[in-house]
């Protein structure tokens, strides 16, 4: 039996479903990838208008940094050398690890009533 129901990250869990968040979670998802603006709309979720209004922001931050062109389609990344992007995927793995651990803990405290 499938599931409507779509997996959501941590990171989304905390902070909410908003198109920023879902944009700024796929970018983080992929760190180190570089993707075309379409790419990162359909993998955020995110319908055009509300993604291009997120976008400007981006880019008017200067969080996400163009790496490349292919053919008529430019590529972007997150930059990694800007301070908050660094702190915003160490943030996003901390809390990620949280999770787990508390994950781990619920199994290992299972196991031991079996």
């Amino acid at each position: 039996m499938e599931s409507d129901i779509e997996p959501v990250s941590i990171f989304v869990e905390y902070f909410g479903s908003s198109p920023y968040i879902k944009v700024l979670d796929y970018l983080i998802s992929g760190f180190g990838f570089d993707y075309s603006m379409t790419e990162i709309a359909r993998g955020a979720g995110v319908g055009w208008s509300a993604f291009t209004n997120v976008w400007s922001r981006l880019l008017e931050k200067k969080i996400i940094v163009q790496t490349r062109t292919v053919g008529n389609a430019k590529l972007f990344t997150l930059n990694k050398e800007d301070e908050f992007v660094k702190k915003i995927v160490k943030f996003d793995w901390e809390i990620t690890k949280l999770e787990m651990d508390k994950v781990h803990e619920e199994i290992v405290v299972l196991s031991k009533k079996h």
